[in-house]
């Protein structure tokens, strides 16, 4: 077989995954706030470290110089994603009491990529990738009693990102990377009929059950790493703000006429190989997520007459959440030339707190810890299979419904499974 035939037999795989993730919308993950915990299965085996590490082509999602590490290869990667979500309300009033768990329990989210080396000192490929959070189905509705009120009761928010990643080397102890982001969303929410009186009069249709709504956007992703010396190295990482297309069909529910941009995220993280063990490598680092910058997210709750109406307005309300600190610790040994193997811890500080519980009922996004451990397997010198297993603590958050909405305690649990899978062909 020529050279020609045997690059095209080796890109079949990879390029048949890249068109299959195209054609699939990205199912929601609510981790760190609605942020994934690592994109890569490598990635994912260290709580989704990655700023500093190499943990395959799909890490450079996390940081695009990363990918210099990782020329003429594809990616592909899928995980089974199980949240646990409940809401409990006591006491006597509107909203129903009982604890109401969601009906969605399973996702399956797709990843993949591919990248070549152009000329002796830089790479350019093409990822793609899920991200997200909030997906809910409540067959009771709870805020039924407002009012009004069909079931079932929830929201659903899907994203899909492609990066075109350019990575270059500026010499042998510095690397850089910038990687334009195209970013799709579609969202939809039933049940809310209760809350289209608290927005104008024109948009009192566009709150509930219009179906999928889209938005798309574009942003930048940017990243570089630093050696230090043979066994130390730095990264860091800033994707922007994605503004995205207001959501027409949703203006009288979110803030701002429907919008719903994509905030931004930072992070710094080390690595070092101890010169005893190069084997082991050891990764920590930081990411802050700007939730703040997005008025649909960061907007108090509802209190009438006070804050938060008309709801689609400038100063509508919102979920309350707050900028998130995520603070990472990893390790990656290599046991032997076939397997190396991983584990990771994550800690995000809270996404809002107990004031906010009326409308966070729809997106509980409350896990602080995650556990995670994975493993590589060579095939041979062209191919790797990867796996990871992520478990997301239980983790609560209560706190009082507005008085005008009731005043009743509510509390929102949430704990996770992640199983991911993934491969790697070389050519």
């Amino acid at each position: 077989m020529n050279t020609t035939l045997k690059s095209r037999a080796a890109l079949r795989a990879p390029a048949a995954t890249a068109i299959a993730l195209a054609l699939m919308s990205a199912p929601a993950m609510a981790t760190t706030g609605y942020f994934a915990n690592g994109t890569s299965t490598q990635s994912k085996g260290m709580a989704g470290a990655g700023t500093a590490i190499g943990t395959g082509l799909m890490g450079a999602a996390q940081n695009p110089a990363m990918a210099l590490r990782y020329p003429n290869q594809g990616d592909a990667c899928l995980s089974l994603f199980s949240p646990r979500r409940s809401v409990t309300i006591g006491g006597a009033g509107p909203m129903t009491p009982g604890t109401h768990e969601s009906e969605n329990e399973a996702f399956l989210v797709p990843c993949g990529g591919v990248n070549f080396r152009i000329g002796d000192r830089a790479t350019l490929g093409v990822l793609m990738y899920g991200n997200g959070g909030m997906n809910t189905e409540y067959n009771t509705n709870f805020f039924a009693g407002f009012g009004a009120g069909t079931s079932p009761l929830g929201v659903n928010l899907e994203q899909l990102f492609i990066a075109v990643n350019y990575a270059y080397e500026v010499n042998e102890n510095v690397a850089v990377g910038i990687a334009p982001v195209f970013a799709a969303q579609r969202f939809s929410a039933t049940g809310l009929e209760a809350f289209q009186g608290f927005t104008l009069p024109t948009r009192a249709l566009l709150v509930t059950g219009n179906g999928d709504d889209w938005s798309t956007g574009i942003g930048l992703n940017l990243g570089a790493t630093f050696n230090a010396s043979p066994n130390l190295t730095f990264g860091v990482a800033y994707r922007t703000k994605i503004d995205m297309d207001p959501f027409g069909s949703y203006s009288g529910l979110f803030a701002e006429d429907g919008d719903f941009d994509i905030p931004a995220s930072a992070s710094v993280g080390v690595a070092f190989t101890p010169p005893s063990n190069s084997g082991l490598t050891l990764t920590a680092e930081w990411q802050r997520i700007f939730y703040s910058d997005v008025a649909s997210i960061a907007n108090p709750g509802p209190v009438p007459p006070a804050t938060g109406f008309p709801l689609g307005t400038a100063a509508g309300a919102g979920f309350g959440w707050k900028d998130m600190d995520v603070f990472r610790i990893g390790a990656e040994y290599q046991l032997n030339p076939k397997w190396t193997v991983r584990g990771g811890l994550a800690y995000n500080t809270d996404f809002t707190d107990g004031s906010q519980v009326l409308l966070n009922t729809l997106a509980p996004a409350t896990p602080k810890m995650h556990a995670s451990v994975g493993a590589t397997m060579n095939i041979d010198d062209r191919r790797q299979l990867h796996i990871a297993y992520t478990h997301a603590f239980d983790e609560s958050l209560s706190g009082n419904a507005p008085l005008p909405f009731g005043g009743q305690p509510v509390s929102m649990q949430m704990s996770q499974h992640e199983l991911s899978v993934g491969m790697t062909w070389k050519w």
